[in-house]
């Protein structure tokens, strides 16, 4: 099974990215949850499922244009995404890539993170694109950040 773990804060305009695309992501073989700002409550889950492929995706500053997406190394991770979690997501990635076949870090560059903006057109736009790209498991089209 893959398990995809959307994380942000829905209160601060396009930083809600990872939950909204978790609640709208399926696919046969995938499990995807909304980990809000705490996706180390999800831990647990990651260690029982072992799944072959874990994917994260959040809101990442790496002045593209918005809704932009790449796929991040962890040495990148924290210099890049937006700090709204309770523990640094490179910390969280390192604790899990103990049980899973593969982590891949997803990060989409937000336009706004106002308090109550909403999602952009453009990000909108780039999960639709991302969504896609899961949904085909055409990770090969995934840009390197």
């Amino acid at each position: 099974m893959k398990l995809l773990l959307g994380v942000g804060n829905e209160l601060l305009g396009d930083d809600g990215l990872g939950p909204y695309l978790a609640r709208n992501f399926a696919a046969p073989g995938w499990l995807a949850l909304d980990c809000g700002t705490v996706p180390e409550n999800f831990t647990a889950l990651v260690k029982r499922y072992r799944p072959e492929r874990l994917v994260l995706v959040d809101a990442a500053e790496m002045s593209l244009a918005p809704g932009e997406f790449r796929r991040l190394k962890l040495e990148q991770v924290d210099t890049m995404f937006i700090s709204t979690h309770t523990i640094p997501i490179s910390q969280l990635i390192s604790y899990l890539e103990g049980y899973c076949g593969e982590v891949i870090l997803i990060g989409v560059q937000p336009k706004r993170l106002e308090l109550g903006a909403g999602l952009s057109e453009e990000v909108l736009r780039g999960i639709e694109r991302l969504i896609a790209i899961l949904k085909a498991e055409a990770f090969e089209e995934l840009a390197p950040g």
